[in-house]
């Protein structure tokens, strides 16, 4: 079961339940703000018992499953990999990140308000000021307002390393920008993921009709755990429409790697699905190859 938020033809985004070829509508509430400002047992009874219209998957376009108030946060130095990674990338303070990785408290940055966050199919971008982008697959947990896990979706938490490894405070400019966050393809609830640290993740970066880069990695190397990261999120900041929370990435790609226009890229989450993307290069390729958002997005 997924939860997802979907258009058909022009009509305005809707919420509803993906179960096996079919889309059901949920009746209440009407947005997944909406829902996601409720309790943890109110939402598990609401998906449990959608109550609306069914709709053929096939005719639904499936959007980014944030909305209205939602944010996207990150976590990063959260694997042994990404602290190693950063530090090669940051000759001059790599220090930083080995830091950080045995620090008490986490890495947490901002990543992305709703608007802004590519859903499946939709064009990811790389920055046209830098010089080596990755994709960074990652875990994504979608946290109600109270800070409960409400379910689990991916995030493609798209990363300038040359921007940031010229400078660590450069970190917004590398991770905050048109086209820098895909989130999709649903949500998976919670109640259905029973162990979060037993979930193979999987990156495929095709170019060209063959594959340029692959690897894999499971969420058992999470050397921050969910509650930890969550807690520090929630312990100043209110979230009242919700919040999803990224927890960073295992798989990175050797320097000098980088991504470039017409990439396509694959992740996968066992247990949750796939979540696929094209590249393209600048603002304005990003701004002239995203899908038009209705009104209602």
């Amino acid at each position: 079961m997924g939860l997802v938020r979907f258009q058909v033809g022009d009509g305005a985004a809707r919420l509803g339940i993906l179960g096996g070829d079919v889309v059901t509508e949920l009746v209440r509430p009407g947005s997944l703000s909406d829902l996601l400002s409720l309790s943890l047992g109110e939402i598990r009874e609401i998906c449990a018992s959608p109550g609306g219209a069914t709709v053929p998957a096939a005719s639904a376009r499936l959007l980014a499953p944030v909305d209205g108030r939602m944010e996207v946060w990150a976590a990063g130095v959260t694997y042994e990999r990404s602290r190693t990674a950063r530090m090669a990338e940051s000759e001059q303070s790599a220090d930083i990140y080995d830091r950080v990785y045995a620090a008490e408290r986490p890495e947490l940055f901002f990543k992305s308000a709703a608007w802004r966050v590519s859903g499946p199919g939709v064009p990811v971008s790389v920055r046209s000021d830098s010089t080596i982008d990755v994709p960074e697959p990652e875990l994504a947990v979608v946290l109600n307002a109270a800070g409960e896990v409400a379910g689990y979706t991916i995030c493609n938490d798209m990363s300038s390393r040359s921007i940031e490894g010229e400078n660590p405070l450069y970190l917004p400019q590398a991770k905050i920008y048109l086209g820098g966050c895909a989130v999709g393809p649903w949500i998976v609830p919670a109640w259905e993921i029973h162990d979060p640290y037993a979930l193979t993740i999987e990156l495929t970066i095709a170019r060209g009709g063959s594959t340029a880069w692959a690897g894999s990695a499971s969420t058992s190397a999470l050397y921050r755990k969910i509650d930890e990261l969550a807690g520090y999120l929630f312990r100043e900041d209110e979230f009242p429409a919700g919040v999803i929370l990224s927890t960073g990435t295992s798989l990175v790609p050797d320097l000098p790697f980088t991504l470039e226009a017409g990439d396509e890229i694959r992740i996968r989450i066992s247990g949750i699905g796939e979540l696929a993307n094209p590249v393209v290069r600048g603002k304005a390729a990003i701004g002239a190859a995203r899908v038009p958002r209705t009104r209602s997005e």
